[in-house]
Order: structure tokens, then sequence, then C-alpha cells
């Protein structure tokens, strides 16, 4: 069994592979690429690691160019937001192509620059369905936090036409607009239910107990619910 290697702020790229490589858990590699994600590491331990490395955005970009799973998580958590320029910030979109790293990138980076809005509306409309599903899923962080700055008909027109036959990680980021326009918009809310319910999108989508669906009809519903409790 591999040991655990400490790390500090003066490791390299080859310490902290090294470090991740002894974290390497079959059984949750197993489990994440049910998902499409490549790594088999504890993400409890992978930011205790990220911690001891501190922010340090030279290490994060080295980490990311291994194109490596857990090396760019490991990035995520180090890197600088605020350093990126809106090209660098594209970049990195573009070279996100498992789903948790996506995910992060745009959690913990891109929702926290500036160019979030530009970077958006460059994304959205991308041929490449994995790039434009980020830019979706700004968008439905946009429909909470800046509405303002969207044509709210006009995305539910494009989700009504697209969302049916959109690749898998495209349609749930569309999915993920049109229930956060039902839930924040209460005038939209009966042509977001009507769309949803039309559609099916995500209708038979296995979920635990005291989950909510990801149905948008259901998701919209229990949503608006709980705010008026």
């Amino acid at each position: 069994m591999s040991t655990e290697i400490e790390l500090n702020s003066s490791s390299n790229v080859a310490d902290v592979q090294q470090a991740l490589e002894a974290l390497e858990d079959p059984r949750i590699r197993a489990v994440n690429e049910k998902h499409g994600d490549d790594y088999g590491v504890n993400l409890g331990k992978l930011r205790a690691l990220a911690k001891a490395l501190k922010s340090n955005h030279e290490l994060a970009s080295g980490l990311w160019q291994t194109g490596q799973t857990a090396c760019q998580l490991v990035a995520i958590l180090i890197c600088k937001p605020r350093t990126f320029t809106i090209d660098g910030l594209e970049q990195w979109v573009r070279e996100s192509r498992t789903p948790k790293v996506q995910v992060w990138f745009l959690n913990y980076v891109v929702k926290k620059s500036k160019h979030l809005e530009e970077l958006r509306r460059r994304l959205v409309q991308d041929p490449d369905s994995v790039v434009a599903s980020a830019g979706w899923e700004l968008t439905a962080h946009q429909v909470v936090k800046a509405p303002e700055n969207l044509d709210l008909v006009q995305l539910l027109d494009v989700v009504e036409a697209q969302m049916l036959k959109a690749p898998e990680r495209l349609q749930w980021a569309m999915n993920n607009t049109l229930a956060q326009i039902g839930i924040e918009n209460e005038e939209l809310r009966p042509r977001a239910l009507s769309i949803g319910e039309s559609l099916q999108v995500l209708a038979d989508y296995p979920t635990p107990p005291g989950c909510t669906s990801p149905f948008a009809p259901i998701w919209i519903n229990e949503m608006v619910k709980r705010r008026s409790a």
C-alpha cells in the first residue's frame, strides 16, 4: 500500500503527482468513472493536499497542463481567480473535459471573475457541446444573480427548441437554466413548467429518497413551495 506524502508550499508538479498517486483508491475511481470522472482520490484528502500547497498560480498552471483530472482539481483549488484574463478563463473551460473539473472551475473560479458575463456569452452557443454546457451553467447562475443581463423569454425559446435532442451534459445544463427561470420568475413560471412537462427531460431520473428530482416541473414546484413555507 502507498504511503501518503506530505506537501508544502515548495512542492512541485512531480511532488503533487506522487502524492495524488499515493491517495489513489480503485473503489473511488470505479464510482467516479460511472459519472465520467477519471480520478480515484477522496476529495477531502485532495482538499487537504491543496491546503498544504497554499495559493500558487504558477504551480496551478503546471498541474493544469498535465491534463490529469486529479491534478486539475488541485490546480483549481490553488490558483488565483483574479489572475485570469478572459482568454485564459476560456482556455481552461475548453480544457475542462470531465464533469467534476468543469463544475469546480466554473464554481470556484469563473463565478468569482469580473469576466463571467462576457465569458458566458462566448461559450453558450459554442459548437462543442461540452463547452456550450459550461455556457449554459453560467446562464443558470445569471438567471439567479444577474437576470438583467439575459433575455429570459428567448432562453425559454431556445430550451424548448433544442433541449430534447441536446447531448447529455448540455441537456443537463439547459434543464438547470429552465428550472432556475421557473423558480425565480413568477411571470414565466407557467411556461417553464409547460416546457418541462412537454419535453419530459429527466422525468425518469432516479432520485434518492429525500432529494429533489432534477425533472424541471418537480424541481420548480418544490423550490417555490419551500420559499413560500
